[in-house]
């Protein structure tokens, strides 16, 4: 008798809040029409507009988002992070976007938001200026902290864009939106990662070694090492000119230590640096007899392919929270240069502790990519990586186990460090897209029905859709 009494009594009150609910529903006056998007977007609390820039058939947006230093600890401290908006329509899917570096405040579209027709927010990876707290807590700068940076973002503009979202980058993007996945599994309906480097081990870089044995062909090898082995040989006259080369443009050494560390170090970047962002074809621009090859041969080959002024202060500037990060937890790769004596070497491939200012300091964690691996192994899902051939990033890949469900691994024949679907063979490009489509929820009934039929949904936009690489200086992914 009391059980249903307490029941009668708790649907009466049940009843009650419905009707006052509905009451106060019926009292409020209807909006007069949807609110302009970009009103939606600033009354996001935290959100700032720093300009919108026009674009046909878009709304473009830059803006700042205010974000917690920690977010373990929001209260102590919160920074600006910069983002971008290219809206096309609340009803479309979201692609979420990361460089893992600056923010291009351009107008632009990567693969998949042309694949869905979709939006597009951009994020700027912490610590990258101008989105760094000051004074920088440098311990604050790791793979959770900028996964939970997108976990916010997405938050706040979920309800604006509530259509399927997924997440995509290249290199240290294609990281970016795997460790997102791998930390916010529940956010994102698919993620499309582009040659992403997976340095599970960081003291065990054979893969590489392996790689550069192989990629290409062996005149083109044998070019490229012979100006790499003739720049070292001839240490004297060319660090004579770049000591010039650095007075004429104020370059300074203080953080890697010697113009001679750095020297070195652009030399061994360059059989690397061609392979990451040049092709096969390009293996004529290289002077084909190294020895007898002037100074200035050697020197403009090295300088267009590695950059003299990449090891510099301020070159390095840029680029402190990557090699920050490299030095914590993502790992850097270290190969070896049988075909030059060692006595030619005098550092080799330098950590990347000697690129990181000493005031700032780092401690490697050796289990951080150990987990993210071991994530994706056994739980990617919707997950699509693409990798090129002749790009020496892939040598050491994300790889799916037994685990993985409804995801893929493709590489792209004869593609570098900008390899993306449209470069996949026939069979795999149309799989590819078929799943992204499908994942953002906008796959039709004949893709589904048959992959072949899959195309991107959007017209391609010669300015929107530049495919160039995204090409960082110096050794970085």
């Amino acid at each position: 008798m009391r059980k249903a009494l307490r029941w009668l009594l708790a649907l009466m009150v049940f009843i009650g809040t419905l009707s006052t609910a509905g009451a106060a529903t019926a009292a409020q006056p209807e909006p007069s029409g949807p609110a302009d998007i970009k009103d939606r977007i600033l009354a996001i609390p935290g959100m700032s507009l720093i300009e919108e820039k026009p674009y046909p058939g878009y709304r473009y947006f830059v803006l700042n988002y205010t974000q917690p230093v920690d977010h373990r600890h929001p209260s102590k401290g919160t920074f600006q992070q910069r983002i971008t908006v290219l809206h096309k329509d609340t009803s479309r899917p979201t692609v979420f976007y990361t460089g893992g570096y600056n923010v291009s405040t351009t107008p632009s579209r990567r693969e998949p938001t042309q694949i869905v027709d979709g939006n597009q927010v951009s994020l700027e990876y912490r610590f990258f200026t101008p989105s760094r707290p000051d004074p920088a807590d440098w311990s604050k700068l790791d793979i959770w902290q900028a996964a939970s940076d997108q976990h916010r973002v997405y938050g706040a503009l979920k309800p604006l864009y509530p259509a399927n979202w997924l997440a995509t980058g290249g290199s240290k993007g294609g990281m970016t939106a795997t460790y997102y996945e791998r930390f916010y599994p529940r956010d994102m309906d698919g993620v499309v990662a582009y040659v992403a480097p997976n340095d599970v081990v960081n003291k065990e870089d054979s893969a590489y070694d392996r790689f550069f044995t192989t990629v290409g062909t062996k005149e083109c090898r044998d070019r490229l090492n012979a100006v790499q082995r003739e720049a070292l040989v001839r240490r004297a006259p060319l660090e004579k000119k770049y000591a010039q080369y650095a007075a004429d443009n104020g370059y300074t050494f203080d953080t890697v230590g010697s113009l001679d560390r750095a020297y070195e170090a652009v030399v061994l970047d360059y059989v690397w640096g061609f392979w990451q962002y040049s092709g096969l074809s390009d293996c004529d621009t290289i002077p084909a007899d190294a020895p007898n090859a002037t100074d200035d041969a050697i020197w403009d080959s090295v300088d267009t392919i590695s950059g003299f002024s990449f090891y510099t202060d301020q070159g390095l500037g840029t680029y402190t929270p990557y090699y920050y990060q490299a030095g914590t937890q993502l790992g850097a790769p270290t190969i070896h240069f049988p075909y030059i004596e060692r006595q030619l070497i005098r550092y080799g491939y330098q950590p990347p502790r000697n690129y990181v200012p000493r005031s700032i300091p780092m401690r490697f964690q050796p289990d951080a990519m150990r987990d993210v691996d071991t994530w994706v192994r056994q739980h990617a899902n919707h997950m699509l990586f693409v990798y090129g051939q002749n790009d020496p990033w892939g040598a050491e890949r994300f790889r799916l186990g037994n685990g993985a469900r409804d995801s893929y691994v493709f590489t792209a024949p004869g593609m570098n460090h900008g390899a993306n679907v449209a470069g996949l063979v026939a069979d795999q490009k149309a799989l590819a897209t078929a799943r992204i489509l499908e994942w953002a929820g906008v796959a039709s009934p004949a893709v589904r029905a048959n992959p072949s039929a899959a195309k991107p949904l959007a017209r391609t936009d010669a300015k929107l859709d530049a495919r160039g690489t995204e090409r960082e200086p110096g050794l970085r992914p």
